[in-house]
């Protein structure tokens, strides 16, 4: 599964090998009510085609128009919708509700090359553009910043897909994946024990195979990664917290009685954990 970034920009960068023409769109800043938060993009192709969102539909089909009309910015610019009642009305923004969004026309592949490569190297960058040149220079950042104008530098963050890795196939498992899924993060599941991994039931998700602990080294967690345990079994739970809790993953947590999460405590105290 990919971020909803990645599959924007991979599937620009292919509009551009084809031999069109196209105009990336990023969410600075909003006021009010707004169905996109800052960073959200959106790439129409100089066809009225596009991808990813900035708004609930309405502001897409305005792009979409000027793409197809040529009346878009032929640098790089910046746009503002909901300012006055009546553009709010005509583009169905909710509850007084304003954007600033920002364009940068695409005419060459290696203007977005080295962003999604970095994105599929899990790396978080920030990317900035300068507004009047059309300049861009990539960044690698820690932590993560919000999209913003400043001194003539449009700066937007991307950063790898939020995951999670479940320990255990079993039904609260699955209803963690599903939950996750719908928050847009890939989810990898661990699940050694055979007969209970055949009773999976939700499509979607990454099979790493192997024992708890070898499998948190294999995925080599970041700042991105949440891992739970809930196999039932102290074991493998206990497996999974030995590598876990030493990563980088942002959330550890296992599932247990407060009496066992205290016995649990103190077997990983053994381990100056």
């Amino acid at each position: 599964m990919k971020s909803a970034d990645l599959e924007v920009l991979e599937r620009a960068l292919d509009w551009l090998d084809d031999g069109h023409q196209a105009h990336l769109f990023t969410v600075v800043q909003t006021w009010g009510s707004a169905p996109r938060l800052p960073g959200a993009v959106l790439v129409v192709r100089d066809d009225g085609h596009l991808i990813g969102s900035v708004s609930g539909g309405c502001i897409e089909d305005d792009l979409a128009d000027k793409a197809r009309n040529q009346t878009l910015p032929n640098k790089p610019s910046v746009l503002e919708y909901g300012i006055s009642r009546e553009d709010a009305q005509r583009f169905r923004i909710p509850c007084g509700g304003r954007l600033q969004i920002f364009v940068e026309p695409l005419h060459h592949s290696s203007q977005l090359l080295p962003i999604v490569q970095n994105l599929r190297e899990r790396k978080l960058t920030k990317r900035s553009v300068h507004i009047s040149s059309g300049e861009i220079k990539l960044t690698q950042v820690l932590p993560e910043g919000s999209p913003r104008i400043e001194s003539g530098w449009f700066h937007s963050y991307f950063g790898p897909q939020w995951r999670l890795l479940i320990i255990g196939a079993n039904q609260l498992g699955a209803t963690l994946a599903s939950m996750a899924q719908a928050l847009d993060f890939e989810v990898l599941v661990c699940e050694p024990r055979q007969e209970i991994r055949d009773e999976w039931h939700v499509d979607g998700v990454t099979w790493v195979y192997g024992m708890p602990d070898d499998v948190v080294l294999e995925i080599a967690p970041d700042a991105h990664t949440a891992i739970v345990a809930v196999t039932h079994d102290p074991k493998l739970d206990d497996m999974a917290l030995l590598e876990a809790l030493k990563s980088d993953a942002f959330y550890v947590g296992v599932l247990g009685s407060h009496k066992n999460q205290e016995k649990r405590r103190d077997r990983m105290r053994m381990f100056d954990l």
